[in-house]
């Protein structure tokens, strides 16, 4: 099934993450989210080293800006967005999924599940999905 803005970018790449190590992101993103410190109503969205590392964050209202201004951040700094992953505090939304794959990064985990949307686009891109259960444990789909 494809969106009015049709099918997402296939991703080549691939990445072996642990979900452990996206686990480990969304424990620290916290540490990066001085806005919401504050006010306690933004989103986030973090790219992250394999190890689960934060390499980048950003803040926003809206998740969808969160985002844009982490790809942003990403591709201005010069790196290869195939080497992470990004962690949002936000559901996951085909829209973000679109986004993700856009730019290839091969992983995308959310606080909770994707829509079946977001998952059947995901699964035609090469996307790999993950959502962090009520355990604090992190679920992949592939």
């Amino acid at each position: 099934m494809s969106t009015p803005f049709g099918e997402p970018r296939k991703i080549e790449t691939t990445l072996d993450v642990d979900p452990a190590a996206v686990a480990a992101a969304f424990r620290s993103l916290p540490d990066h989210q001085p806005m919401n410190r504050a006010n306690r109503s933004v989103h986030a969205a973090a790219w992250c080293a394999p190890d689960g590392a934060i390499r980048l964050a950003r803040e926003d209202v809206g998740r969808h800006n969160a985002l844009d201004k982490l790809i942003g951040a990403i591709v201005g700094s010069g790196a290869d967005p195939a080497t992470g992953f990004v962690v949002m505090t936000s559901r996951c939304s085909f829209e973000l999924v679109q986004k993700t794959a856009a730019v290839g990064i091969p992983l995308l985990a959310t606080i909770s599940a994707p829509t079946a949307l977001a998952l059947e686009l995901a699964r035609n891109a090469n996307l790999t999905l993950g959502a962090l259960s009520r355990r604090d444990t992190v679920i992949l789909f592939r």
